[in-house]
């Protein structure tokens, strides 16, 4: 039997030596362990600079290219880019919902033995198994998770998939075996706080975020009042100053519409969705509840920074009606 999220809880540890959040440090490199999901309705050029001075780490969806964070291309784009020699000691993501596929494997291993100081992020995976063998082939960071994401219908639709909870801890276990492991990046399906600490407590070096994020003010989203209006993003925010519902669109990105706008010739049949989310916050509000949430988790469990956190904290199984004792 897989677990997912809502059949777990992190455990206190029995005496923890933390008296005070403010010796406590939740980042990776002055980062927040969180990652933009590769969406342009999450992301765009003139959001960027608030997701950085709110300690997120960048994914650019396909449609940008600007010079932070990870740069995202299909695997033909990748493939062209290696054999006309332009890539650079940059970070990139291999943008492919299927990780699995031999190309995937074949084109990290040539481009990490060429490329070794070139930082490579590949997947998703959905195969604690594929986790080692990427990993083996020098893949730097591997996302893990098919068909949970709020703008995918996967697993919904052709019934494949591994529940995140399993698949983050099985892929975590491995990589302790490894020498030169990649960092596990816990993609989709995350509904709240404590569904991203869990998944960093089960051992995920980073989450990837985009229906979250999308419910923020600044998102790249398109913004409609009353889910019918469309209105400009300075409408939007004078809006929601003042109490008056403002949604943005989300849409996952595998959506015909999406394929129409990276310009494919044959449109497959969607395993996205496109949505309506209401607008619940801004990103510094957001983001400084999560600081402030996680920062709680790991003073219960007595870790002073992620190293102690990541992997290393006990979790329980719980039953349906322990959820729903808690689940206000």
């Amino acid at each position: 039997m897989k677990l997912d999220f809502n059949d777990l809880l992190i455990i206190p540890k029995d005496v923890s030596h933390i008296n005070t959040r403010g010796v406590i440090d939740p980042y990776i490199n002055g980062k927040l362990p969180l990652i933009t999901a590769p969406m342009d309705t999450v992301l765009s050029e003139t959001n960027i600079a608030l997701f950085m001075q709110n300690k997120i780490e960048i994914c650019q969806p396909r449609c940008l290219n600007v010079e932070y964070g990870f740069r995202s291309y299909s695997i033909q784009q990748m493939k062209n880019l290696y054999v006309s020699k332009q890539l650079k000691n940059n970070k990139y993501l291999i943008d492919v919902a299927n990780g699995h596929m031999d190309g995937v494997l074949h084109l990290t291993r040539q481009i990490k033995k060429n490329h070794p100081d070139l930082i490579l992020m590949v997947g998703n995976i959905a195969n604690p198994e594929t986790y080692r063998i990427l990993s083996e082939a020098g893949a730097d960071y591997i996302r893990v998770g098919i068909g949970n994401g709020g703008g995918c219908l996967t697993t919904q639709n052709t019934g494949v998939g591994y529940p995140m909870a399993s698949l983050i801890k099985e892929c975590y276990d491995i990589s302790t075996t490894l020498k030169k492991p990649a960092y596990i990046v816990a993609d989709g399906g995350m509904k709240d706080y404590s569904d991203i600490i869990k998944a960093l407590a089960l051992g995920a070096d980073y989450v990837m975020l985009g229906s979250i994020l999308n419910k923020s003010l600044e998102s790249a989203g398109n913004n409609f009042l009353w889910k019918k209006i469309k209105v400009s993003q300075s409408v939007a925010e004078w809006a929601y100053k003042r109490g008056i519902p403002v949604y943005k669109m989300f849409r996952g990105m595998s959506t015909k519409e999406v394929q129409r706008k990276w310009g494919a010739e044959v449109i497959k049949t969607s395993e996205g969705v496109v949505r309506y989310r209401k607008v619940e916050y801004t990103l510094p509000q957001w983001t400084e509840n999560f600081e402030h949430y996680l920062r709680s988790a790991m003073s219960y469990t007595g870790a002073h920074n992620l190293n102690e956190f990541i992997g290393r904290v006990n979790l329980i199984q719980i039953t349906d009606n322990a959820y729903k004792r808690f689940n206000k």
